[in-house]
């Protein structure tokens, strides 16, 4: 009886030891955590255009303990889109992380297709080395915009009007990228015309122009064509050229018709002669060499001081195109002109067109006062003649 109960004790001994073992087995030992690494940007959910390009700035948080190097890859992108990792302003494919916080150690470009339709997008990145890694998901949103591009548009883009008058147009430049940008401003016209280009409200020309993100800035594109250009259709190429953008937009000018006058004398000979303090009588041709009527065309003088001109007619009310008007114009030199050469200018201008031209006159005394100088001298040759006849013979 003794030795069955002694063995029944050794067999509950050697039970519970084995049951004890098994629970010992059972419950995992603990394990001290390895350190992590983490990789994150401050803005993981953006709003974007079809078209943009953006980029993330990746910071880095390294707590393995110590430094560690990362490879850099796209672990999900949306078909068509592209991306690159960066860094120094070269494209990279690994970044060394050092213990600690570090901001900004890489960047990360990303392409969006001009193509790409409204919605909600992910791209996932990922930095793995020494046993450690991190992801970040990138969250975008492409807007409903219809195409993501800029654009340079102009109200009123075709304008017509007669030569010599300046055409003035408003053109916009709208920036849809997620940057500003300095865009250069060029024309394309044919030569005699000129393009100002100003930004609105301002007087000074500019050769580019920088433009906000999301931004727009109005343009004043004021367009001159030459002197007696014919009429028919012109067009003028516009552009605003930017690091991303290449913008454009064509002005279109119609000439109606060609404003023109010349004034001469029926000879054509701009010149005649003309006594001091006498009334000359001057014919002029006042002709319309335009295709367009002219009204209200004045006619003005500019002479020397005191010299009085005066015109038969100094306003002529209506010039059909190709009509010759005459006039007659009164010059009288004041009494105090020397003998000699003077310009006379004579100026017939309206609000669309002017000519002037410049006339020679050669003024010459009065004739009584050579026969006064004749006598004068005639008499003091008798005089001297008296004067040797009564006092030669002494």
């Amino acid at each position: 009886m003794k030795n069955r109960v002694k063995n029944l004790f050794q067999r509950f001994v050697l039970t519970f030891a084995m049951v004890a073992a098994l629970i010992a087995v059972s419950i995992p030992t603990p394990v001290a955590a390895a350190g992590s690494l983490t990789m994150s940007t401050s803005y993981p959910g953006i709003t974007v255009s079809a078209g943009d390009t953006v980029s993330f700035d990746l910071d880095f948080d390294n707590e393995t303990g110590s430094g560690t190097d990362c490879a850099l890859s796209v672990t999900s992108i949306p078909t068509g889109w592209t991306g690159y990792f960066s860094g120094s302003s070269k494209e990279i494919s690994n970044v060394y992380v050092k213990t600690g916080e570090q901001d900004a150690l890489a960047t990360y470009a990303l392409q969006v297709p001009d193509d790409a339709a409204k919605g909600s997008y992910k791209v996932v990145l990922k930095a793995a080395g020494s046993g450690a890694s991190s992801s970040v998901t990138l969250n975008l949103t492409v807007n409903d915009e219809e195409t993501g591009l800029s654009s340079l548009t102009t109200d009123y883009a075709e304008q017509e009007g007669a030569s010599g008058t300046a055409f003035t147009f408003t053109t916009t430049i709208q920036n849809n990228t997620a940057d500003a940008q300095s865009y250069s401003l060029t024309s394309q016209a044919a030569d005699g015309w000129t393009v100002a280009i100003t930004p609105s409200g301002e007087s000074t020309q500019v050769a580019s122009i920088d433009v906000d993100a999301k931004g727009t800035q109005a343009l004043t594109i004021t367009i001159t064509p030459p002197s007696g250009v014919t009429a028919g259709d012109y067009t003028i190429p516009i552009s605003a050229i930017s690091a991303s953008d290449k913008l454009s937009t064509d002005l279109k000018v119609t000439i109606t018709g060609t404003y023109g006058m010349t004034v001469a004398t029926p000879s054509g000979t701009l010149s005649f002669d003309a006594t001091a303090n006498k009334k000359k009588a001057v014919t002029l041709d006042v002709t319309n060499s335009g295709n367009i009527d002219l009204t209200n065309v004045n006619l003005t003088a500019s002479a020397p001081d005191d010299w009085t001109v005066e015109f038969s007619e100094s306003t002529i009310d209506t010039l059909a195109a190709g009509q010759t008007k005459e006039v007659t114009m009164n010059v009288t030199p004041s009494e105090n002109s020397l003998s000699g050469d003077y310009e006379v200018d004579v100026t017939a201008k309206n609000d669309a067109s002017s000519q002037t031209a410049a006339f020679r006159v050669t003024v010459k005394t009065a004739t009584s006062w050579g026969i006064v100088g004749v006598v004068l001298i005639a008499a003091v040759i008798g005089c001297l003649v008296l004067v040797f006849r009564k006092f030669g013979r002494h």
